[in-house]
């Protein structure tokens, strides 16, 4: 497997792989033709149906300007090699066809060329599943994070304390930034709101879900405006990790490190879900992108509390099993409607995925592995109009 700093990128909102995709591929292409005097992309799949909404020619357009850029946003029914994929080409000033490339934006912001095969020295990680580093940690007698250390080296704790510092401040930012998010469905941002709702009788499970809540949409907000988060595993699902971490860490008094180490471990599991199945919306549906960050998240939280691997293992396929064929249906394309508000429901499931690991650990029978294939397979057997293109459920049947 490559670097959990593959998991986790720094970057503009909405979308990991309609916009920080995208744009990774024009720069490729760009660096490739700088000479070009005029430049033209066609896009395929879920990116021709909700590119506009996911703002991905606004991405490509920062990168190959539009004076020179002609942008075709496809949507025929044709076979595609995913359902993320984009024609580059480039053209001399007497309108000759210099070069062309076709790029897949596969999930996370990640990219590949067609046919492209993985270059061996980007693997940091030998084991490729759960039951493989399980059994190599419990050899070495070592938790997660140090077998995270251990493969990355000393340096990803600095990497990690920056992801984890941009995640706090898209929850400030967040809370503290009101208003009418763009797009034309007038939704108001709510976070601010959500945090500063105190009921008079406010119960400690009460404030729990007011706190986590209004983290969550903080951080989905400040993403569904153009903001800087952290893909989570993408942006779409980027409020789920940070909320939970934030409310645990502010009431259980953690410190930095116990923190770091906690995003190490959800790390690797978002690592593995990209790994062997998907983290693309378009690819699998929602279960890919929500049922991952709500898995991460949970992982990360049994890391906190000092729980054992087989618990670890255990809350993250709850927390995905129980998201199992989640539709990825935003209305008119936008990151905002369900998207926003699920991260917040994810970011609750997360917390009691752990709850019920800690009481049913050793009596259950669903590996996380078989989970994570399920998920692939489930995301697979989807109808397209489920997966990324607004087509079907909400995006089709709200007005």
């Amino acid at each position: 497997m490559k670097s959990i700093r593959d998991i986790y990128k720094i970057g503009r909102g909405p979308s990991s792989s309609h916009t920080m995709g995208p744009q990774a591929a024009s720069i490729r292409f760009a660096m490739k033709y700088p000479k070009a005097s005029k430049y033209k992309v066609i896009l395929y799949g879920s990116l021709a149906k909700t590119g506009k909404g996911h703002l991905t020619d606004v991405a490509i357009n920062e990168i190959l300007p539009a004076t020179k850029t002609e942008i075709v946003f496809c949507t025929d029914d044709i076979p595609l090699p995913h359902e993320n994929t984009m024609d580059f080409f480039a053209y001399d000033i007497d309108g000759n066809e210099i070069g062309n490339m076709r790029i897949m934006s596969i999930g996370g912001g990640d990219i590949a060329e067609d046919g492209e095969i993985l270059d061996p020295k980007e693997e940091v990680y030998e084991e490729n599943t759960f039951a493989e580093i399980s059994a190599y940690c419990k050899k070495r007698n070592i938790r997660l994070s140090d077998y995270v250390e251990e493969r990355e080296g000393a340096s990803i704790w600095a990497y990690l304390a920056e992801v984890w510092e941009t995640m706090r401040h898209a929850i400030h930012k967040g809370l503290t930034t009101t208003g009418i998010l763009e797009g034309g469905l007038e939704l108001n941002r709510t976070a601010a709101s959500i945090y500063n709702h105190r009921h008079i009788d406010e119960s400690k499970a009460t404030r729990e879900t007011r706190l986590v809540c209004s983290y969550a949409y903080a951080v989905s907000e400040e993403n569904a405006g153009g903001g800087i988060i952290v893909t989570a595993p993408t942006c779409g699902a980027s409020g789920v990790l940070p909320a939970v971490l934030k409310y645990k860490s502010d009431s259980l008094g953690c410190n930095e490190d116990d923190i770091l180490r906690a995003l190490a471990v959800a790390g690797i599991i978002g690592n593995l879900v990209k790994q062997n199945a998907s983290v693309s919306g378009a690819e699998c549906g929602c279960q890919a992108e929500i049922g991952t960050a709500c898995s991460m998240a949970a992982a990360a939280l049994a890391e906190l509390f000092d729980m054992g691997i087989d618990q670890i293992e255990y809350a993250a396929e709850i927390a995905m099993e129980h998201h199992l064929g989640l539709t990825c249906d935003p209305v008119c394309g936008l990151v905002q409607i369900p998207c926003i508000e699920r991260n917040a429901v994810a970011a609750m499931r997360a917390i009691n995925a752990v709850t019920l690991a800690s009481f049913l650990t050793f009596t259950r029978k669903i590996s996380f592995d078989a989970v994570v294939k399920t998920m692939y397979e489930t995301g697979k057997d989807l109808h397209e109009r489920y997966r990324e293109t607004s087509d079907g459920g909400l995006a089709k049947l709200y007005k």
